[in-house]
């Protein structure tokens, strides 16, 4: 069964562009180190401090594998502390999500 790692930023506002920067590097990151990224989302309308970032796993196991080789690669490193220094993010949150079956991608079948 699929584990989606559902991440909730409060970022600030005013740094979107940094965000934006920091989530595009995710693109390369993530996967090489064994995530499969769905993708990261950034305010648009409404709540303009709120961003999200989804990537999914087999198992928890293999989540915690990939926790383990992104603290190892450097690109990876890099990119935390891009983070660290221009500090656009403020709070991050992660929810663990597993899809009901039955509603899972609905409208993607022909």
């Amino acid at each position: 069964m699929q584990l989606t790692c559902f991440i909730q930023y409060k970022i600030d506002p005013h740094k979107i562009d940094q965000f934006t920067q920091y989530a595009r590097c995710w693109g390369d990151i993530i996967p090489a180190c064994g995530g499969e990224l769905i993708g990261y989302f950034i305010p648009h309308e409404g709540t303009n401090n709120v961003a999200f970032g989804l990537v999914s796993f087999d198992n928890l196991s293999d989540y915690e594998s990939y926790r383990k080789r992104l603290k190892n690669d450097p690109a990876g490193q890099n990119n935390f502390l891009f983070a660290q220094q221009e500090k656009f993010i403020l709070e991050e949150n992660r929810t663990f999500l597993k899809p009901v079956a039955i509603t899972f991608k609905q409208g993607t079948q022909s």
